[in-house]
């Protein structure tokens, strides 16, 4: 299908990890699946999977959460590309960024992977990185905490004030992709550094 795209939300599987900071991803395919009026169910692909139209006649969506650690999320989405046929330029990644203010979007096509393991592993799977990227900003831990504790941890409270904007702008992104590009996504998301 010409309209159709893979939106897939990074994270780790379970309750214990579903307010984590690294988990945003996630809560963005949840707002999205929310507007679709559409529930995830389990798919052969090692992923949770909902379908839907952003809008009337808009392009389809189908947002994955692969059920397995973020670090070996890579599989799943060499799957998922494999089951609906799409190629790697269809598929919108949704993750967390360090490297970016929280509250702070950013779109990218292809580049490296930063560090993050879990765009590693989908670059080393599906053997490209020409896909989009959602960068949702989380900022850098405070002092010395170590990056690991702190993408583990939940937001602050200060920050949940804020998430419920900043998933639906993320969601907002990732329709406007879909639907015309990422250059106006880029026009209207991004913020002057």
């Amino acid at each position: 299908m010409d309209d159709q795209w893979l939106v897939v939300g990074l994270g780790n599987p379970g309750p214990g990890y579903a307010g984590n900071r690294h988990n945003v991803g996630q809560m963005v395919l949840a707002e999205l699946a929310h507007r679709l009026s559409a529930g995830f169910k389990n798919h052969r692909t090692n992923s949770s999977v909902a379908e839907g139209r952003s809008a009337p006649g808009g392009p389809r969506l189908v947002l994955a959460k692969p059920d397995t650690f973020m670090n070996v999320s890579g599989g799943p989405v060499a799957q998922l590309l494999r089951f609906y046929d799409l190629d790697v330029s269809r598929l919108v990644v949704v993750h967390d960024e360090l490297d970016i203010p929280f509250d702070t979007l950013k779109i990218k096509q292809g580049g490296g992977h930063g560090g993050h393991n879990g765009l590693r592993d989908i670059i080393a799977a599906t053997g490209s990185n020409d896909f989009t990227r959602v960068r949702v900003g989380i900022g850098r831990p405070p002092g010395r905490q170590p990056a690991a504790d702190f993408v583990l941890r939940d937001f602050s409270s200060d920050e949940r004030q804020n998430l419920p904007v900043l998933l639906a702008d993320a969601a907002d992104a990732v329709e406007m992709i879909a639907a015309d590009g990422i250059t106006a996504a880029q026009l209207k998301f991004h913020t002057a550094s």
